[in-house]
């Protein structure tokens, strides 16, 4: 089975294998769009400022505001899941006028706006109002954007391609956090710095998106025409669903992302047992985010050789690994890094392999809105896990609780193989 990806004309590139593992090696040699680059420089300009703020969110809000873990869960429910509002909503956008760039800069723009609030916002509802706006920004331009990237790629080399642009995200990923690191070490409680700082980094980023990426056009949806033969236009995001395969991708990553808590949990669950200063907490952000930019690409271009599933289902048991040793009672430097690497790693594994995977099964006329499907569901997913993991924090403590959430992780990566399986199959099937 072979599936076609549009090319920015509207055109069709080579087909693409299903699982190329299965039918021999690739011949075309890896070649880079600068789109890609660009996109990617983008996204590490705009990494540099939301991370920056992230590394220090779960402090300022348990530490410096002085609110409870039930709180932080709920803000970082909402940092994990409120984007999912907009994310479907900018796919079909995006697909529907054709310009995923337009939707791109709508999305960045919110989120360079929302930097702005930062600076006046004091309290738990303040904080949820900026925080609510800069996830939506993020929400609507992530679909997009990721199609910007499947069009403009080779389709054997998928994985790989999406790889690259996640390494240079976390190159900002991993900037923003040191940044915050050493502001908080030369100005202590110098959180209005950070969020200063914060927003002239997402507003050259939206300068750099407006001035530099170009705006290609991605094939548009016959659904764009009012009434047409497939009825009325909103139907086909329902529909879309029932592409082979992809409905049972979209069940896998939502039951995985129910079991993935956010990352600040798991960092105040080493900071609780080992008990280092507060100014060193950005570094744990900074260390998940190297290993993830350091394997982006080859667990990319290993998804795209040895099977994407595969790929992605292996991260996930790595995030096990990564949650029963933060629960385990043995401290130190050695098992705080083998924490982070393991947590890098299944991000390395599974952020840009879902995209590739969900790029693979939809559609080429309904990329972004597939994109947007699989990206809407891992979301909520890890919304809802944040706030209950918060409860389950105040309730039986930091290491019982992550202990109970990896046990249930671990059955769930069984259930979620097969499933996949069984997509892929009735996708060759189709």
């Amino acid at each position: 089975m072979y599936i076609s990806m549009s090319d920015r004309n509207g055109g069709k590139k080579d087909l693409q294998p299903l699982e190329p593992s299965a039918v021999g090696p690739v011949t075309r040699p890896f070649r880079l769009s600068p789109v890609i680059i660009w996109l990617g420089v983008v996204s590490m300009l705009t990494d540099v400022s939301s991370e920056s703020v992230s590394a220090i969110l779960p402090l300022y809000i348990t530490g410096f505001l002085g609110l409870s873990t039930i709180a932080f869960g709920f803000l970082d429910g909402i940092n994990q899941g409120a984007s999912a509002i907009v994310r479907m909503a900018a796919g079909y956008a995006s697909d529907r006028i054709g310009r995923p760039k337009a939707v791109a800069v709508a999305g960045y723009g919110l989120s360079m706006v929302a930097r702005i609030g930062l600076l006046f916002a004091g309290g738990f509802w303040a904080l949820t109002a900026v925080v609510t706006a800069d996830r939506v920004g993020k929400g609507i331009r992530t679909a997009p954007r990721d199609a910007l990237i499947a069009v403009s790629a080779q389709p054997e080399y998928l994985a790989r391609h999406f790889g690259v642009h996640r390494m240079l995200d976390n190159i900002g990923a991993a900037s923003g956090p040191l940044l915050a690191f050493f502001i908080l070490m030369l100005i202590p409680n110098g959180y209005g710095t950070v969020f200063v700082v914060s927003l002239a980094f997402a507003t050259i980023g939206v300068a750099a998106l407006t001035l530099l990426v170009p705006n290609l056009r991605t094939r548009r949806s016959a659904s764009a025409e009012p009434e047409s033969k497939t009825g009325p236009a909103w139907g086909f995001r329902w529909r879309l669903l029932r592409e082979p395969g992809l409905g049972r991708l979209l069940v896998a990553a939502g039951i995985l992302g129910l079991l993935t808590v956010g990352d600040g949990f798991i960092y105040l669950v080493l900071q609780d047992r080992d008990s280092f200063a507060v100014q060193w907490f950005p570094l744990l952000y900074v260390g998940t985010n190297v290993v993830f930019l350091i394997l982006a690409i080859p667990l990319g271009r290993l998804a795209d050789r040895w099977g994407r599933a595969r790929v992605f289902i292996a991260g996930h048991v790595a995030l096990v690994a990564c949650y029963l040793l933060a629960a385990a009672p043995v401290g130190g430097f050695g098992p705080t890094a083998a924490c982070l690497v393991l947590l890098g790693t299944f991000y390395a594994a599974t952020d840009g392999v879902l995209a590739a995977l969900a790029s693979q099964l939809t559609p080429p006329d309904k990329l972004a809105t597939g994109l947007g499907a699989a990206q809407t569901v891992v979301a909520l997913s890890r919304m809802a896990a944040s706030v209950g993991f918060g409860l389950l924090w105040f309730a039986l403590g930091p290491a019982v609780a992550i202990m109970a959430v990896g046990s249930c992780l671990a059955a769930a990566i069984v259930a979620s193989w097969f499933i996949l399986r069984s997509g892929l199959r009735q996708r060759l099937a189709a």
